[in-house]
């Protein structure tokens, strides 16, 4: 006779969650507290992690203040300003769920669109899942300089991995955490987003695009992404891309 299941006695702050939020912040005061409360209204059992890149306006106070002490949140401070990539790296080394996330901390993205990214992975159909902004992009979002520019490092790295992506440099990729500990990812900047998607499609995972929701920011709104970012982007591309296709 099979005895009644017990609750589980794990503590629900040691407990590992399905889904690691990470949120990478940098001067982002005007919008990080209300992105947090965004993601934690999200129903889906889930951790945030938000690391601050050595923030200069008001964000560390802010995040000192209100979530210092939440039980779904942690908040790590780094010493100085490192770069998007470093930050999501040091939020990837403190995950515990079985799947991670890129959140930013701005309010371009829709936290609400979790869920429906999260579902190919559970239902075991991906091992990594990118929400796309251009799948069924507006016509205004489509003729933006910032979307002719991604489109064109996006069919970059369509020419030196066997996936053919819509939005390379989308926030929102979801990885099985063991795959995203194995790529060994080490850069700094937005250069990331191309060393990632480079690597797990190298790396023969199942990679699924699903679309999402958009609001673009301009740079008077704290845009971060700049000419030096695409430099080195393009050199991404080619460090990581290339190699692939010589072996």
């Amino acid at each position: 006779m099979t005895s009644p299941a017990q609750p589980d006695p794990t503590p629900e702050s040691e407990r590992a969650p399905v889904l690691s939020v990470v949120m990478p912040a940098y001067n982002e005061e005007a919008t990080v507290l209300a992105t947090i409360e965004r993601v934690l209204a999200v129903p889906l059992d889930l951790e945030l992690i938000v690391v601050d890149d050595g923030s200069v306006d008001q964000t560390r106070t802010l995040l000192s203040q209100h979530y210092s002490e939440h039980p779904r949140v942690r908040v790590i401070f780094q010493p100085f300003n490192q770069g998007k990539g470093a930050a999501c790296r040091t939020g990837f080394a403190h995950a515990r769920g079985q799947y991670v996330v890129i959140q930013d901390a701005d309010a371009e993205y829709d936290p609400n669109e979790l869920p429906k990214l999260l579902e190919p992975l559970l239902d075991d159909r991906a091992d990594v899942v990118f929400g796309s902004r251009y799948l069924h992009a507006a016509p205004a979002l489509r003729r933006s300089w910032h979307t002719r520019a991604n489109g064109v490092f996006t069919a970059m790295s369509n020419a030196v991995t066997p996936m053919k992506f819509t939005d390379v440099h989308t926030c929102y990729k979801l990885v099985r955490r063991d795959i995203l500990l194995g790529l060994e990812l080490c850069e700094p900047g937005f250069g990331m987003d191309q060393e990632l998607a480079i690597k797990v499609a190298q790396q023969g995972c199942r990679i699924v695009e699903v679309p999402i929701r958009y609001e673009p920011r301009g740079y008077a709104a704290g845009k971060k992404l700049g000419p030096l970012d695409a430099a080195r982007i393009a050199w991404c591309i080619a460090k990581y891309g290339v190699p692939g296709l010589l072996r």
